[in-house]
């Protein structure tokens, strides 16, 4: 089941791959990389997903993995039974290109105990001494 949470994403199409970050809240999917910004909804049924996504180049410079410059309407089916999820789309404005992706799910670290008392004030006399070298 596609959860809520931070996603690390990988994609390809034949022209080109990429990577970012996806975030998925409430019925919503949204993320970045290193050219395009994206949003949309995701419906969740079981350990399947689907979902519509615009992107919005926000760096000019090289093609999207589309082989395009202009914002694009991705359609996406994934299937996700745990962790790692895997998915297909197409977007609207390239018929017939498929872009294939993995989504996994990030692990927040648990928080650092709080120590129970004060810290020694640092006292750089106590540290060892280096031994004296001859010249």
């Amino acid at each position: 089941m596609l959860k809520d949470g931070t996603y690390t994403a990988w994609y390809k199409t034949p022209l080109d791959q990429g990577t970012g970050i996806v975030h998925v809240a409430d019925g919503q999917i949204w993320g970045r990389d290193s050219l395009m910004t994206y949003h949309g909804s995701c419906q969740v049924d079981g350990d399947r997903f689907t979902a519509t996504v615009l992107t919005k180049r926000h760096t000019d410079g090289r093609a999207t993995v589309f082989g395009v410059d202009d914002e694009l309407t991705l359609d996406i089916e994934g299937h996700c039974p745990g962790k790692i999820a895997t998915y297909t789309a197409t977007a609207q404005q390239v018929p017939g290109m498929i872009l294939h992706g993995t989504l996994i799910l990030t692990e927040q670290k648990p928080a650092a105990p709080e120590q129970a008392g004060q810290l020694p004030a640092f006292n750089p006399g106590k540290l060892p001494k280096l031994p004296k070298r001859s010249r």
